[in-house]
């Protein structure tokens, strides 16, 4: 599918509705990817959270070998305070 817009001030763009039927995760506020493919090529895709899993179970275990005041790990400590509520 083809179709033709304006680029408007402050370089806004309004992706027409006969696009926005075809695809169906162009709604209000969605998040996109914009790249520049080529100097005269623009591609728009959904925008997808890239997640770093090994930095955040690296974060997880770190927290859980920090030890506080009581000499406790951080772990612990939670175990024990919510225990205490």
């Amino acid at each position: 599918m083809k179709t033709v817009s304006i680029v408007r001030e402050r370089g806004q763009l309004t992706i027409p509705d006969s696009i926005r039927r075809v695809v169906n995760w162009v709604t209000p506020s969605s998040a996109v990817s914009i790249s520049v493919i080529k100097p005269d090529e623009i591609v728009i895709k959904p925008h997808q959270i890239q997640i770093d899993w090994n930095q955040i179970w690296e974060g997880i275990r770190k927290s859980r070998a920090v030890s506080g005041k009581g000499k406790i790990s951080a772990s612990e400590f939670l175990r024990q305070d919510r225990r205490s509520h």
